[in-house]
């Protein structure tokens, strides 16, 4: 696969991500949020929580989950974009949670694997 391909295919799971999250009562903040330290796909709030969401996208689950991408590394650089965002929004007082948004291509409509707390 290209990269461009790649990146539609990331940018269209990015917004069905959205979209359900949305249909699920939570407010975007951000899409894409960048530091020097990492990136995070959505960040989102309910009434009791501030979502940090990585959103992997795939045809199918055939060479495993798409979860099953998220390793250690990028753990950690989403904890470190968090706790970064955390700190430029000290209003903030939701309890954080870092999600998992699985979006298959496969299928018409997209389907969407919601993982809550998928890691801490």
């Amino acid at each position: 696969m290209s990269g461009a391909s790649a990146k539609r295919r990331g940018d269209f799971g990015e917004a069905v991500a959205a979209d359900f999250l949305r249909s699920k009562g939570f407010q975007i903040s951000a899409l894409r949020y960048r530091s020097r330290y990492g990136e995070i796909d959505i960040i989102a709030a309910d009434s009791d929580y501030i979502v940090f969401a990585e959103v992997k996208t795939r045809r199918s689950s055939k060479f495993g989950t798409p979860a099953q991408y998220v390793g250690s590394l990028k753990q950690a650089r989403i904890r470190v974009t968090a706790e970064l965002w955390l700190q430029s929004h000290p209003e903030e007082s939701r309890q954080p949670r870092f999600d998992i948004v699985e979006v298959y291509t496969d299928r018409s409509p997209p389907g969407v694997r919601w993982l809550v707390n998928a890691f801490s």
